[in-house]
């Protein structure tokens, strides 16, 4: 056994869980600078964990060897880091504050809310106070305290669900690693990192202060230009005299309707290099098939008059169907190549176990049961909120597919910021239609946003990667998962208080104008147009999803039958989304600095190469985390070194 999950590595990750929480505000809402735990390769833990293998470590071990910490453990705070920060921002902590009580505080009579929402609202899932609601977003006058009391009813039925609900996608993610892991064998490039800043080295028979990854110069030949980078865009931000490098063009395409992006970004280029040729082709390629689409459409007049809301394939909802019904095929796929490994898990679930667990963070039948039981929980809260059992299983249901597709993704892919082309509750109203539907059952749809709209983080893929890390060493696996679920909830603790107390200081408002403006008012101006405009089920739509679910069968029939085909089927799932619009360029130039190196050095030469792609994110990464701190002390806001 090694040491891994020790007291002290434990107590340090729960320490920088909670840091995590002021670093990440203190430069998304105080500073309005970089945005550092907004994806699966978040700024904030990546720059933390740099610091303290690089700098703490190493000093550690010159102070005494034993006082430093081991790989195992350093890596245990790296995962603890990873899921505290898929929940502390973009993930939950930024939006379901703002979003309880934006019915309260942005109803007026234009947006007819008072009548068409607040009614229909559970009152104990949000805050109905309209002075502490004001406050809140306009901050509190001089000598007055925050009023915690009301925020702590909702709250407290809010967190127990959304912790139930992590549970039940960790127990989704334990019962497919080995499936994932050890028969399909995915890339995880995003784990790839972290793994080898820690990786030990002997010179002349004596281990190494430093690991041998910072010893190696094309690492920091890449980290010094993504580092120069980012310091010129900040250096820019206070004197303009200071160029700073120009890291977006955009052309307008087909008649001027379409915008062509070209976006250099390092963490991408540097992630996606380390993913198989197939997938990061086929994700460029889907990408621009389905910007000449677009750009078709635009100039022939073809659209959808759906209203599908803001996220996902917003203004293009035939391709939010299509990828709607090629995340069902996907699954469905997934799930029938891992049949074998099913009927294990069955086995375990009643108690006639085939199969060793022994080596997984929950039994498989604590996680098929834990699964069941935990989403017998779920439905019945939903349905408390206002959903019919019907709607809530559906609801349920799109919600784990879009979670368990995109967790595949960042996975294989190695795309370190992603959505899908559809958020759930709009696949339940498309189907429906909005006339078929309770305005109870909409209204409450609307609060679903809170965990499941803005889906560019979320702890599912958190978990599925630090399976991934720690699965090289030889440890009782169960501590981690108590690590885990410890470092989510006292993150979720952190954030809820630390984002009341700015919230009332500063006035939300004057914080990140997306999060306490845009954002929360999204769902419910959606919902109310619905109610104002009721729609029946959308034909186009179930259309739609069966052309993307045969399409989807089909890519994936001819991957698994013809070696030679080029097309990798996750390109078609995310093609048509916006971050891919941004995106692709930066895919390409991995892609086709891959390909080069590989065919005309081999594997050799990529596995030397790879260094200086890994140098590209940590360069930028440590540079958008000391600027938050020197932007901090000179009051400095609008500073964004990384932000996609």
């Amino acid at each position: 056994m090694e040491r891994v999950c020790t007291l002290r590595a434990f107590l340090t990750g729960i320490f920088f869980s909670i840091l995590i929480t002021f670093y990440d505000h203190i430069s998304a809402d105080i500073n309005a600078g970089s945005y550092l735990a907004i994806d699966h390769m978040p700024v904030a833990a990546i720059s933390i964990f740099f610091f303290l293998v690089f700098f703490v470590n190493t000093i550690l071990k010159r102070i005494k060897w034993n006082l430093a910490f081991r790989p195992g453990e350093l890596l245990l705070v790296y995962c603890m880091m990873l899921v505290a920060c898929s929940v502390t921002e973009m993930g939950l902590g930024s939006q379901i504050l703002p979003i309880i009580s934006a019915p309260t505080y942005y109803a007026n009579p234009n947006n007819q809310w008072l009548s068409l929402i607040v009614p229909h609202l559970r009152k104990n899932l949000v805050v109905t106070d309209p002075q502490a609601v004001t406050y809140f977003f306009e901050g509190l006058p001089k000598g007055m305290s925050i009023p915690w009391g009301v925020w702590i009813k909702p709250l407290s039925l809010w967190i127990p669900f959304i912790l139930i609900f992590y549970f039940c996608t960790i127990c989704i993610v334990v019962m497919l690693r080995k499936q994932w892991m050890d028969r399909e064998k995915l890339v995880y490039p995003l784990t790839i990192l972290p793994t080898e800043m820690v990786q030990e080295q002997q010179v002349q028979g004596k281990k190494a202060y430093l690991p041998k990854f910072f010893k190696n110069p094309l690492m920091w030949f890449g980290f010094g230009i993504a580092f120069l980078a980012g310091t010129l865009v900040a250096l820019h931000a206070y004197n303009a005299m200071i160029p700073a490098p120009h890291m977006f063009q955009q052309i307008k395409i087909f008649r001027g309707t379409q915008n062509l992006a070209f976006r250099v970004s390092f963490p991408v280029i540097g992630f996606v290099y380390l993913a198989n040729l197939e997938v990061s082709f086929s994700l460029w390629f889907f990408s621009l098939i389905f910007q000449i689409i677009k750009g078709v459409f635009n100039i022939t007049g073809v659209s959808s008059t759906e209203n599908i809301g803001i996220y996902g394939c917003a203004g293009y909802a035939i391709f939010a169907h299509l990828g709607t019904g090629a995340m069902l095929a996907m699954v469905v796929y997934s799930l029938y190549i891992a049949r074998g490994h099913m009927k294990d898990i069955w086995r375990s679930a009643i108690g006639k176990a085939t199969v060793d667990d022994s080596g997984e963070i929950l039994s498989y039948k604590t996680a098929f049961w834990g699964f069941v039981i935990g989403s017998i929980i779920v439905l019945g809260w939903l349905v408390y909120s206002g959903l019919n059992v019907t709607i809530a299983l559906v609801f349920y249901l799109f919600a784990l597919i879009i979670f368990l597709v995109l967790t595949r993704i960042v996975c294989e892919a190695g795309i370190p910021t992603l959505v899908a082309t559809i958020i759930s509750s709009s696949v339940v109203i498309s189907m429906w239609g909005s006339k078929h539907i309770p305005v109870s059952a909409l209204v409450a749809l609307g609060l679903t946003y809170v965990y499941s709209a803005d889906l560019r983080t979320f702890p599912m893929a958190a978990s599925s990667m630090s399976l991934k890390i720690m699965d090289k060493f030889s440890f009782k696996k169960r501590y981690l998962f108590w690590a885990i679920m410890a470092a989510i909830f006292v993150n979720i603790v952190a954030t809820m208080i630390f984002m009341l107390k700015i919230s009332y200081k500063y006035g939300g408002i004057n914080l990140n104008s997306w999060f306490f403006k845009g954002g929360p008012q999204a769902p419910f101006d959606y919902i109310a147009d619905l109610i104002k405009n009721p729609t029946d089920s959308n034909k186009i739509g179930w259309l739609c999803r069966g052309i993307g679910l045969v399409v989807m069968s089909g890519l994936m029939f001819m991957r698994q039958q013809f070696l030679w085909w080029p097309l990798h089927p996750i390109g078609f799932v995310i093609g048509p989304v916006w971050l891919m619009d941004q995106l692709w360029f930066s895919i390409f130039i991995a892609w086709l600095i891959k390909k080069i190196i590989l065919k005309y050095g081999g594997a050799r030469a990529y596995e030397k190469s790879k260094y200086f792609f890994l140098g590209l994110p940590l360069g930028l990464y440590t540079c958008a985390g000391i600027w938050v701190i020197i932007d901090f002390i000179a009051k400095k806001q609008g500073n964004v070194i990384f932000w996609i």
